[in-house]
């Protein structure tokens, strides 16, 4: 006897559109609404209140954030995210979108219309509640939520979790929750950032150095257990092994993996970007290439930190040539490996259930 999951002529996909509802939720950090100082202030206040972003008593840490750092950073904020603005928004949003309209009309064509797919961002809009909510609507079965950052992080990849349960703990129906934590050592994500690799180096020539900018991190999260740095080195690993059976002349020497946006006088992971690419100006190393394999789309961090700011440390430290290699964000190859992130997790709720 079959089940009312059983395939509809022979159709396993058939039937997962037909029965059962599976929503894809796609997650990134975010942007302000807009580039001014008012729409900068009302997303740091909900970004730095995220006690998995910063991890001091609270009371004391809200105290200084609406004392001083409200008070002076959104003005700064504000005028880096004007050069890097574009006509449709932020470039992680208008990015994120992209890529969750690709993988939207790849996943049609595994699984029908069984699928859904939308995007929400932890701070600022579309926020996490309101996309689960139109979840919600549509009478959603099965949630699969997947952080688009590679390598999982407690101030990433753990609050959106704690954003999707919240929401998910006001539901008279909760659907079954399905959330990958990290693809820091997917093969396809591997091969996509070698791909961009090998095709920069093929047109501007090979670096002295090739810079793998991490995002940051307390040094004190890793003592306490956040796997982040191990991650990163292995996606660190696996790219150098992979660039290296390319016949691009790169040697395991050429490479150095560094941790960039640290904030505050703590100790963060080490070494530093900007403090890398000084030293290796002044050591003689003229042209670098830089890559920041922890983020799937580019933003703020990227456009303006590592295109803008870190080229001008290491031009003004003596070197001579500064190349910053774009995140995957929508490339081809990037949606085919976040459709490979997925495709387990979407084969195994589409299985035929036979008594």
């Amino acid at each position: 006897m079959k089940s009312r999951f059983s395939a509809k002529n022979n159709s396993t996909h058939d039937s997962l559109a037909s029965q059962a509802k599976t929503a894809v939720l796609l997650t990134n950090l975010g942007s302000p609404t807009a580039s001014n100082t008012g729409a900068v202030r009302r997303y740091l206040r909900q970004f730095l209140s995220d006690p998995r972003v910063v991890e001091i008593p609270q009371l004391l840490w809200l105290m200084i954030l609406h004392g001083i750092i409200l008070r002076i950073r959104p003005k700064k904020s504000a005028k880096l995210y004007q050069k890097i603005w574009t006509e449709q928004g932020a470039p992680l949003l208008v990015i994120s979108q992209a890529q969750k309209e690709k993988i939207a009309t790849s996943l049609a064509q595994q699984y029908g219309e069984g699928v859904m797919v939308d995007v929400a961002m932890r701070y600022g809009e579309p926020a996490i509640a309101s996309v689960l909510q139109k979840f919600q609507q549509q009478g959603i079965d099965n949630l699969v939520v997947l952080p688009l950052y590679p390598q999982y992080a407690g101030p990433t990849t753990a609050s959106v979790f704690d954003a999707v349960s919240g929401e998910l703990q006001q539901w008279r129906y909760v659907p079954s929750l399905h959330f990958i934590n990290s693809y820091h050592n997917n093969a396809y994500f591997i091969k996509a950032l070698a791909n961009s690799i090998s095709e920069h180096l093929n047109t501007q020539g090979k670096p002295d150095k090739l810079v793998l900018s991490y995002h940051g991190m307390p040094e004190l999260f890793h003592q306490w257990g956040d796997p982040y740095y191990d991650y990163c080195q292995l996606t660190t690993d696996l790219l150098i092994a992979e660039l290296l059976t390319r016949p691009l002349g790169l040697q395991a020497d050429d490479f150095i993996m560094a941790f960039q946006s640290r904030f505050g006088k703590a100790k963060w992971l080490q070494p530093y970007t900007d403090k890398t690419l000084e030293n290796l100006a002044k050591t003689g190393h003229k042209h670098v290439a830089i890559i920041s394999p922890a983020f799937s789309a580019d933003c703020l961090e990227t456009l303006e930190e590592l295109e803008h700011e870190s080229r001008t440390v290491f031009m003004q430290a003596g070197g001579e040539q500064y190349h910053y290699i774009a995140a995957l964000n929508d490339r081809d190859d990037h949606i085919k490996a976040l459709v490979n992130v997925l495709t387990p997790t979407l084969n195994a709720l589409t299985q035929t259930i036979v008594d």
